[in-house]
């Protein structure tokens, strides 16, 4: 099988600097977050800023949404973690990670995930653990609980699953640890990649974990069959075909396909049943980031993504002979 996806828009203002995180809402919007401190929502039809969030002096690092497209929680370089809510267009939770004493519980965050209901959000930096927070507007960004690794390195990635019950995290070392929020224990650590891991994806049922790594690859893990608390691989597949870093990850609506954004100026589509590249887009630069469409009205949920790389630039993506 062999896939042809075109251009079809893309933004009128690119953002001032790369674009370090995307996410595709339910109601069609894009939202962008970038090294220029600005985080914006756009019409996915015309490629045209609808809003605009608060703007930041430093860069925006990671981004996450609610299942319902809500709430939006993101996270700048020093680690001020803020959640939006997209309804009232209010700012309606701030945490300063960074002005918190270094207990061994709180750290700068680098990258955060929203539980998919907005009840709680998960962060990650300098400590290798998984911090999980308050999102209640009164008490925003107050610890919950801790879920440690063991290992005293940086984490770079964190993503709650899609059915809430499990957050995993990747470090600069290569691993791979899953933790169960809820009993607060670590279920499984995978030693998959060779470098540091950058990007982390779960399939919709939250089954498969697909990674990105600085080593060009990609790792299928399928969470069902890792025993409690080991180590090891835990891959059920390899994807290699990138020439540089794989930056940005996601699995399809449906399951079927995968996207990788890399360093290397391409966008690949995988199949999932096959394990092999479909597709390959061409960028103009270094692709931090790349998001499906999502599919809430049984939309064609394989048929269009958004990116978003090294020039500022927005690029929506549509399969050829699908509207």
């Amino acid at each position: 099988m062999s896939l042809v996806y075109l251009n079809t828009v893309v933004c009128q203002e690119p953002h001032k600097d790369a674009i370090w995180g995307v996410a595709w809402t339910p109601d069609d919007r894009v939202l962008s977050i970038s090294a220029d401190g600005s985080i914006q929502q756009w019409d996915s039809g015309s490629g045209q800023i609808t809003r605009a969030g608060p703007h930041h002096p430093l860069g925006l690092t990671s981004i996450s949404t609610s299942q319902d497209g809500r709430y939006v929680v993101y996270n700048s370089i020093e680690g001020l973690t803020q959640m939006w809510d997209l309804q009232t267009g209010n700012i309606v939770g701030k945490f300063e990670s960074y002005a918190r004493p270094l207990s061994g519980q709180l750290e700068p965050s680098w990258s955060v995930s929203l539980h998919p209901k907005a009840t709680t959000y998960a962060s990650c930096g300098g400590s290798g653990n998984v911090l999980v927070h308050s999102t209640d507007p009164e008490t925003f960004g107050q610890h919950r609980t801790s879920l440690s690794t063991g290992r005293a390195r940086f984490g770079l990635c964190c993503s709650y699953s899609p059915d809430g019950k499990r957050i995993a995290m990747g470090l600069e070392t290569g691993q791979i640890f899953i933790f169960d929020p809820q009993a607060q224990e670590r279920i499984v650590a995978y030693t998959s990649h060779a470098m540091s891991v950058r990007t982390l994806s779960w399939s919709p049922d939250s089954t498969l974990l697909l990674s990105g790594s600085e080593d060009k690859r990609l790792i299928l893990h399928d969470v069902r069959v890792s025993p409690s608390g080991r180590s090891g691989s835990g891959a059920v597949a390899s994807m290699t075909g990138h020439s540089s870093w794989v930056l940005s990850t996601q699995i399809s609506p449906d399951g079927k396909l995968a996207l990788s954004g890399s360093a290397d100026k391409t966008v690949k589509v995988w199949d999932m049943s096959t394990r092999t590249a479909v597709s390959t887009v061409q960028d103009t630069g270094e692709v931090w980031s790349v998001c499906w469409r999502p599919n809430p009205s049984g939309t064609n949920a394989s048929g269009a993504f958004v990116t978003g790389g090294e020039d500022g630039h927005l690029r929506w993506w549509r399969a050829a002979g699908t509207a």
